[in-house]
């Protein structure tokens, strides 16, 4: 695709001109395409180079396997994504429960996709605004789940010391300003409100396993790639701190088995099951090693 593309000659966390690039990853889902990972050697983050401009970018979400805007169950993987869905989405129910010391309150769920955790908080008692850009997703977000999504766009009507919490699952490395959602992230929030950000983390097990071939990297859909290290960074630039980490489990076993057809070109389910096991028992003892991470931030 010949569209407007966006370099960066620093880091986009740090503003640290130590970058370099570490890997060339292949865009499995839509065009086909290489792009770079570049990594920053002051605060460890990494991020896709020459991604597309935001006006350009969804282009590459154009596709019916998208889990997230599409809610595909075509194929065994998408069929196990659903099935864990059900369990985490009342582990996240959970979570929100404990980290807010509430029952019931306000919540922004940004880049909602198809509106399930939405659904579930809101029909627990909570009074959720969501937020997702793509105009599909957010059609089938009223047609499965009777949700009125609305566009990012509304982020910035959202009013100071509003809400309880806020929530990205997989999503802050989807978005272009990164800065620019923290600093309003922190403006509405209310002095004890809690952020939730789900992101995976490239210096897990299976990450450095697959290599090129990490279905996290999901380039240029990513265009950041998380360590503990540099969300702690880009947390404290922005106010917040990170009070808590918690593991994904789940998620190693899903992303190796993506992982295994972008490798090997075919299924390989055994492997992908245990390259998941062994990338969690690496975690068992230390949560920042986990595939994917929940990070609970709250205002310093």
């Amino acid at each position: 695709m010949n569209l407007p593309l966006m370099n960066y000659t620093q880091c986009p966390v740090c503003n640290a001109i130590e970058i370099k690039k570490v890997l060339e990853v292949k865009d499995y889902t839509v065009s086909q395409e290489n792009f770079e990972i570049w990594h920053c050697n002051h605060c460890s983050f990494r991020f896709t180079q020459n991604i597309p401009t935001p006006e350009n970018i969804g282009a590459y979400y154009q596709a019916k396997n998208y889990i997230s805007h599409s809610d595909t169950q075509e194929g065994l993987v998408y069929k196990v994504y659903h099935l864990v869905r059900s369990v985490t989405l009342k582990q996240k129910r959970k979570l929100i429960e404990s980290v807010s010391g509430k029952l019931k309150g306000n919540l922004l769920d940004v880049g909602a996709g198809t509106g399930a955790f939405s659904k579930t908080m809101q029909d627990a008692g909570w009074k959720v605004t969501g937020l997702e850009p793509d105009e599909t997703a957010r059609k089938n977000a009223f047609e499965k789940n009777g949700l009125n999504l609305l566009s990012p766009n509304n982020l910035y009507d959202l009013k100071a010391s509003s809400l309880d919490v806020i929530t990205m699952w997989h999503v802050l490395e989807h978005v272009h300003d990164l800065h620019g959602y923290l600093e309003k992230y922190y403006e509405i929030l209310k002095p004890d409100g809690k952020l939730i950000i789900a992101v995976p983390n490239y210096s897990s097990y299976d990450a450095s396993f697959y290599k090129a071939q990490w279905a996290a990297y999901d380039v240029p859909r990513h265009l950041y790639h998380f360590s503990p290290a540099s969300m702690e960074a880009l947390a404290k630039t922005k106010g917040f701190q990170i009070i808590t980490i918690k593991p994904m489990w789940f998620d190693s076993f899903y992303v190796s088995m993506l992982s295994e057809q972008y490798k090997n070109g075919r299924n390989r389910y055994l492997h992908a099951l245990l390259t998941g096991f062994i990338s969690n028992l690496k975690a068992v003892f230390d949560n920042k090693k986990c595939s994917s991470v929940i990070y609970i931030l709250s205002k310093k």
